[in-house]
C-alpha cells in the first residue's frame, strides 16, 4: 500500500513487561513496506518495561522514559510532541489494539481526506457489567453533550493529521476526549471497527473509580465547546437567573411580611437557594480553573510532564 506520508505510532507503556516484544513484533509484520516509526513512552513502570523495550529496540523505535507516572494523557502527549512523523496513531500497549488495523486506518484517513479515524471495538473482549455498561453509559453521554459522533471514545486506537495532534493541549485526563479536541480545531472525523481481543498479559490499569473523572472532564469538554471564547454568556446568564430568582423571593417575602406573616419559620427555602448557589460556585470556580491551567501551560510553553530520558538507535 502506498501513502502520502510517515506514520508515528504512540504507544504509552505503564508496567507491559510482558506485551513489549508480542507487540512490537505485530507492529511490524503489520507495518512492512510502510514509512514508520514508533515512539514508546514509559509512564514510570516500576517493573522490566524499559529493560524489555530496550531489548527488542531497533532503528524504528523511541524510547521515552518518563521520571514518574505522570498518566496516560501526559505520556501520550510526551509522544506526539516528539512525533516527526505526518499522521500520528494512538494505540494501547496491552495487546487489546491490533496493529493489523493500521493500514485500512491510513487508507480511511486518506480515501475521506478525513482529520481523524477513530476506531471502534467490534466484539469487545472486556466484562459486560464491570467495563461495557459503564463505557456504552460514558459514550451515550459524551455524545449527546458534545455533539461529536464518535461511537467508542474508549478506544485508543485512532489515526489523525500531526496538525491535529500538535494542537491537542493534552493535560490532565483529556486522552479520553480528542475526538472533541479535534471538532474544537474544526477537524473533520469519522468511525470504523477495528478488533479488539482479551488481556492475556498485566492487569487493567481502569476501573469503575474513573467515571466521576470522566463526568467532570464531559463538563469542561461541554464548556470549552460552548463558551471558552464567550464565558460571560455562561456565567452572566447564570448571575441574571440568579439575581431575578433572589429578588423574587425577597419581594415575596417582603409582602409576606407587610401582610403580617413571619417568614422566618421556613429553612427548607433558604436550604434550597444556598444549595444552589454552592453548586453554581463550584462548578464556576472548577471550570475557571481549569482555563487557567490551560493558559498557564499554553503561555509558559510547560510540559505536564518530565523526562528522564530518550533512547534512540543510530
Amino acid at each position: 500500500m502506498s501513502i502520502k506520508g510517515k506514520l508515528s505510532i504512540v504507544i504509552t507503556l505503564f508496567n507491559e513487561e510482558e506485551n513489549v516484544r508480542p507487540l512490537l513484533n505485530q507492529i511490524r509484520e503489520s507495518l512492512n513496506g510502510f514509512s514508520y516509526e514508533i515512539i514508546l513512552v514509559d509512564d514510570g513502570s516500576s517493573d522490566r518495561t524499559v529493560a524489555e523495550v530496550r531489548a527488542v529496540a531497533e532503528d524504528d523505535t523511541i524510547l521515552i522514559q518518563l521520571t514518574k507516572n505522570f498518566g496516560q494523557t501526559a505520556a501520550m502527549s510526551a509522544g506526539i510532541d516528539h512525533a516527526a512523523g505526518d499522521y500520528v496513531i494512538t494505540m494501547d500497549g496491552d495487546l487489546q489494539n491490533d496493529p493489523s488495523d493500521i493500514p485500512a486506518l491510513v487508507e480511511e484517513l486518506e480515501s475521506g481526506d478525513w482529520d481523524m479515524v477513530a476506531g471502534r471495538r467490534a466484539n469487545r473482549k472486556d466484562g459486560f457489567i464491570l467495563r461495557k455498561i459503564p463505557s456504552r453509559i460514558a459514550n451515550w453521554f459524551i455524545r449527546k453533550w458534545t455533539g461529536v459522533k464518535v461511537s467508542d471514545y474508549g478506544c485508543s486506537l485512532k489515526i489523525m493529521r500531526i496538525d491535529m495532534a500538535r494542537g491537542l493541549g493534552l493535560y490532565g485526563e483529556l486522552h479520553r476526549f480528542i475526538p472533541v479536541l479535534v471538532q474544537l480545531q474544526g477537524g473533520t472525523i469519522t468511525n470504523m471497527d477495528v478488533k479488539h481481543h482479551a488481556r492475556i498479559h498485566g492487569k487493567s490499569k481502569y476501573g469503575l473509580g474513573r467515571t466521576s473523572r470522566v463526568m467532570s472532564d464531559l463538563v469542561l469538554m461541554v464548556f470549552f465547546q460552548k463558551y471558552a471564547k464567550r464565558p460571560m454568556h455562561l456565567f452572566g446568564g447564570f448571575g441574571l437567573i440568579s439575581l431575578m430568582a433572589g429578588m423574587s423571593i425577597s419581594m415575596y417575602l417582603l409582602v409576606l411580611k407587610i401582610m403580617g406573616q413571619d417568614i422566618w419559620g421556613r429553612p427548607i427555602l433558604i436550604l434550597g437557594i444556598t444549595l444552589v448557589l454552592v453548586g453554581v460556585q463550584f462548578l464556576t470556580f472548577g471550570i475557571m480553573t481549569e482555563i487557567l491551567m490551560r493558559t498557564w501551560l499554553s503561555a509558559s510553553n510547560r510540559n505536564p510532564y518530565k523526562i528522564r530520558k530518550v533512547h534512540k538507535r543510530n
